[in-house]
């Protein structure tokens, strides 16, 4: 790996149901800001689940003109105005060959809620009142093709459709582009806006969200009395870039991305493997390429989604990966104990939570965990952050169809 171009981190920008703004974002995390509570985007009357993560008073003409927000739907906003926030904070736009810049965002769905509006209206009033926009705002690639046109992005822009790993395979295949030689930066990341009456009701049928009642006993990851997850939306970004090129134009370097897992667990449509393998592998590929060793100090922010499997499953892989004794001394958390789930954005956010952690030495909690799994018995920093002064922070993404992904950052 010693010959390959070195990536680093010269942006960030994140929206989610704890805070617009990667400062905000990270604030309330440490402070445990729990951003669930009752969903207020359709009638929940005949629904078994009650409770969300969404993106509070979002307005998309914060971020966009008027004639394209009417254009796009809810989750290439989000993905917009992660982008945005990212690229200022970078000042990369200018200061690389558009056909060097590239953009790779994820997706688990893409624009759910327009497919079930155009459907409905096709239903209700016929095929000639379906929206001309629709396929445009409908489809997974658009967040990446939208980003691109909006900075003159010429590189590859593609999108990764992974389900939940979807923001992580993003940034890590954007993190090969680099080192290999195919662009100098890419805008990478993810974003997700799936809670509708359709997707919801996907969910609870196939009994994997939560049906709690109380915001402070829905999302618990690692906890005995976890039950599933709780849905959420949002999005987030980062600017990763040929070490060589950022340090030449001054720009500010938060973290290095220094490896990368990606596996399938070749198992089941939503089950992980009960040994754990897939995900095993994933992290083993990301900490082999970051050179782990047993000197380091090291933080997961783990998937962490509160379903009995995950939990269980993701314990035993860190187990595996770091070997059980470095796995006792390192520090945990899942901050969708926060968030909830954000699907196809979680891997993006939880990827700028791992550098905050390396940049402030705080480890963000995991809220409300009050009673532990026998089988979940590491440290998931309960309740209220830690600080730490960790060398290497990783941020597991496991995801329906056995997609395991993983990222490795360090310091500069």
């Amino acid at each position: 790996m010693e010959n390959y171009r070195r990536v680093v981190v010269t942006g960030m920008g994140a929206i989610s149901p704890v805070g617009k703004g990667v400062e905000e974002n990270w604030r309330n995390l440490v402070d445990g800001v729990n951003g669930i509570d009752e969903i207020t985007l359709f009638d929940t009357t005949d629904f078994k689940a009650k409770l969300d993560g969404e993106v509070k008073d979002f307005n998309p003409r914060d971020y966009m003109d008027k004639s394209d927000v009417l254009k796009t739907d809810r989750y290439a906003q989000f993905a917009i105005a992660a982008a945005k926030e990212a690229v200022e904070m970078s000042n990369i736009i200018g200061s690389v060959d558009p056909e060097r810049l590239a953009v790779y965002f994820g997706t688990g769905i893409g624009g759910m809620a327009t497919f079930v509006k155009e459907h409905n209206t096709l239903l209700k009033r016929g095929p000639g009142r379906v929206s001309p926009f629709f396929v445009p705002m409908m489809i997974a690639n658009m967040s990446s093709g939208l980003i691109s046109i909006r900075y003159n992005a010429q590189g590859p822009a593609m999108p990764a459709v992974t389900a939940c790993a979807s923001g992580t395979n993003a940034i890590g295949e954007a993190m090969r582009l680099i080192r290999h030689g195919y662009a100098d930066a890419v805008i990478a990341g993810g974003s997700e806006a799936a809670i509708c009456e359709c997707g919801v009701a996907g969910f609870i049928n196939m009994q994997a969200l939560s049906t709690a009642t109380d915001r402070n006993a829905a999302s618990l990851p690692f906890d005995k009395r976890r039950s599933g997850f709780v849905i959420a939306e949002g999005g987030a970004a980062l600017i990763l870039e040929e070490y060589e090129h950022a340090k030449k134009r001054g720009a500010a370097i938060y973290a290095e991305l220094v490896g990368y897992g990606s596996t399938s667990d070749a198992y089941h449509i939503t089950a992980p493997r009960a040994d754990a393998e897939g995900a095993r592998r994933a992290m083993s590929q990301a900490l082999q390429e970051a050179g782990y060793s047993s000197d380091d100090s090291v933080y997961v922010n783990a998937h962490g989604t509160g379903t009995p499997l995950n939990d269980k499953a993701e314990t035993l892989a860190i187990k595996h990966a770091l070997g059980e004794e470095a796995a006792r001394k390192a520090v945990i958390s899942s901050t969708k104990s926060m968030t909830g789930h954000m699907l196809g954005a979680a891997g993006a956010l939880e990827a700028i939570v791992s550098i905050k952690a390396l940049e402030t030495g705080i480890i963000p909690p995991t809220i409300n965990l009050l009673e532990k799994d026998e089988e979940c018995d590491l440290d998931y920093a309960p309740l209220k952050a830690v600080r730490k002064d960790i060398t290497l922070a990783i941020s597991n993404s496991l995801g329906f169809g056995g997609h395991n992904g993983c990222l490795a950052f360090r310091r500069v």
